[in-house]
């Protein structure tokens, strides 16, 4: 069986235009640059009937060359994409068109949510309001595929990110299989092997799963806990404030990553720490919901106690298995370096959360609406949950998209010194580990990951960037 080119038949045809369209959008970019320089502006002409007219610049010119550049290297990206999903053959659609072929099913997952996403823009608040702003819908579109790829990994890998094969030890991309085993495999290593012969490809799609199952989760219980000690510091403040705030200066006092390299030592694990601090932590969603819904629905005690019950039992269960690994049903339960990881991550983050929601607290509390609710007779809970919390979403949710990319880096920083995970585990860190000691030789291993990460916390800021700007217009 042949090695695969990287773009199969679609090659000869396209990549010299693709080529021409990137050298021209080069071209007019520098150009435009230059021409922005020497003569800034195009000034404009007054017809004979007193109306004005605008004159363009060169630079304006080349500015809008370079869009109609861009288009043509999408739509080339596109036909690339079209090939490798409806000509039969690994062999005719080349590497680049067989990997875009596997993405299928999150080429389908993203075209349905832009779909629905755009049409009811209108009626989704910040979340549709998202879709006015380019930047956000390219964040929003880069996070969302890693996303899908984590949910739909399965079906996209073409091979076991564990297995070994005989003969493909740091395979180059497009290598094809000495032994298909009757057709039960795929018949090439997409982006080529590892030193350890393992596909580079389905080590890549996996490592997806393992790092989105960490970070988001992880950033998401830091908030509770930063949320729940951040609001009454900065509503009531008085000695509550002054420990609590204390505390945070005192972990936000050591370097991140040194104390992130502390925290998940396996060494620390004998100690007892992380179970320690998983047990305290883990607390805090509990906290949180009871003491929302009681707030909410402190009028209506059905409702409060069926919602307060209900957060009790399926929390009190997660509690005991994530914590304690005590949960008899196996559900609810977390490996010891990956809590130890999980751990790490909760406690770095919340002193960080903690201090933004007490300052936007501190700031939002002699607001009209709050005195309002104080009128009213609302309670203090009542007041930070449903008054003054919904009206500080918009740097919050910014601040999560961020910490979200800031904890995947690190994780990544982890797992390339070796820490945290398992080392046999496909999350990106351990694999530009393992892949950068023959870099110089085999850069595919390290390279591809690297990308991974790259694309994803690129997304996170964008998206970040995005939902910035739409929340200032509220």
């Amino acid at each position: 069986m042949d090695m695969l080119t990287w773009t199969g038949i679609a090659g000869p045809v396209l990549n010299p235009l693709l080529g021409l369209l990137a050298g021209l959008w080069i071209v007019l970019f520098v150009g435009q640059s230059v021409a922005a320089l020497i003569a800034p502006g195009g000034g404009g002409d007054v017809m004979p009937d007193g109306t004005a007219t605008a004159r363009r610049s060169p630079a304006d010119m080349m500015a809008m060359g370079g869009r109609y550049a861009a288009l043509g290297i999408l739509a080339v990206l596109a036909a690339y994409l079209v090939l490798g999903l409806v000509v039969p053959g690994v062999e005719s659609k080349g590497i680049f068109g067989a990997v875009l072929g596997r993405f299928l099913p999150v080429w389908i997952a993203l075209i349905v949510t832009y779909a629905v996403s755009i049409t009811y823009r209108r009626r989704l608040g910040l979340y549709g309001k998202l879709f006015d702003s380019p930047v956000g819908m390219v964040g929003f579109g880069l996070v969302m595929f890693w996303v899908f790829t984590a949910l739909f990994a399965d079906l996209i890998i073409t091979h076991d990110p564990l297995g070994q094969l005989s003969g493909l030890k740091n395979a180059v991309p497009g290598s094809a299989l000495q032994d298909t085993r009757e057709g039960t495999l795929y018949s090439h290593y997409l982006l080529g092997g590892d030193s350890l012969a393992r596909d580079v490809f389905s080590r890549m799609v996996m490592g997806a799963r393992r790092v989105l199952a960490i970070a988001p989760a992880a950033t998401m219980f830091a908030f509770m806990v930063g949320i729940t000690l951040g609001l009454p510091a900065g509503y009531f403040g008085g000695r509550l404030d002054t420990v609590l705030s204390f505390i945070a200066n005192l972990v936000l006092a050591f370097p991140v990553i040194l104390l992130f390299y502390l925290l998940v030592t396996p060494e620390i694990r004998v100690t007892g720490i992380p179970i320690a601090l998983a047990a305290v932590l883990f607390l805090f969603p509990i906290i949180f919901l009871t003491i929302l819904w009681n707030s909410r629905y402190f009028t209506n005690p059905r409702q409060r106690n069926l919602y307060v019950g209900m957060t009790l039992a399926i929390g009190l269960w997660a509690y005991s298995g994530l914590a304690f690994n005590m949960d008899p049903t196996g559900i609810f339960s977390m490996d010891p370096n990956l809590l130890n990881v999980f751990v790490s991550v909760v406690f770095v983050n919340a002193p960080n959360v903690f201090r933004i929601v007490r300052s936007l607290v501190m700031d939002l509390k002699a607001r009209d609406y709050v005195a309002a609710g104080q009128t009213r007779g609302e309670g203090p809970w009542y007041i930070m949950l449903w008054e003054i919390l919904p009206n500080a979403r918009g740097p919050l949710i910014v601040d999560f998209c961020l910490r979200i990319g800031y904890t995947t880096i690190l994780l990544g920083t982890l797992g390339f010194f070796g820490l945290g995970v398992s080392p046999e585990s496909p999350d990106w860190g351990s694999t530009i580990n393992s892949g950068r000691k023959l870099l110089t030789l085999f850069p595919h291993p390290a390279i591809v990951p690297a990308l991974a990460l790259m694309s994803l916390v690129l997304g996170l800021n964008l998206l970040a960037d995005g939902l910035r700007e739409e929340s200032l217009k509220d």
